[in-house]
């Protein structure tokens, strides 16, 4: 399908919708409404979200599907509308989506943030043993790091934000107001 200019009124009849935590419930009920959209005579698939957040690998898990189906049913394009508030685990869905299928509602929210680890490290024991604990717990949080810039890299593709600045704003949570989103390129329009 062509990515012809889209109107408010095509978003009338969302193909997904999603509202809530971003966990393995909410990944069941998109593939069971996303499996319909993509089979389905439909030559465009919203998919509606809105949540505070939630698992980013779940978010990841949802985006792969979009990207996959993009690619191999391309009869369908797949469009992302987000509504009120998307935190977290939302915008890290939302990257996966092109910049140009990307909409918001008035008055809707992005936040960015950095991924969060909560565990503690006990050394213990024989001092081989000791080292080759704190190296699995460097090696966890280097390679969540790779996974959270390459999301990030993901979102700002195509738009006027520069790496450096999500990696300075992330730790504190950054929020995007709707309408500056638009102005940064990180969605394509505001509905």
């Amino acid at each position: 399908m062509s990515d012809d200019i889209l109107t408010p009124g095509d978003f009338r009849a969302p193909a997904v919708r999603l509202s809530g935590t971003v966990d393995h419930a909410m990944y069941a009920t998109f593939r069971t409404q996303f499996d319909v959209a993509a089979e389905g005579e439909k030559r465009l698939g919203v998919v509606e979200l809105s949540t505070l957040g939630g698992d980013p690998e779940v978010a990841r898990m949802m985006g792969e599907d979009v990207r996959f189906a993009s690619e191999h049913a391309p009869a369908c394009r797949f469009v992302f509308l987000g509504k009120a508030a998307i935190y977290s685990a939302g915008t890290t869905f939302m990257s996966f989506f092109a910049r140009r299928h990307r909409f918001l509602t008035r008055g809707t929210r992005l936040m960015i943030h950095e991924r969060r680890m909560n565990k503690e490290l006990k050394v213990a024991g024989p001092l081989t043993t000791c080292i080759a604990g704190v190296e699995a717990v460097l090696h966890e949080l280097q390679c969540s790091i790779a996974i959270q810039n390459e999301g990030f890299a993901n979102l700002i593709r195509g738009s006027g934000v520069e790496m450096a600045e999500v990696l300075r704003r992330a730790p504190s949570n950054w929020y995007i107001e709707a309408e500056e989103a638009r102005e940064l390129g990180l969605v394509e329009a505001v509905l």
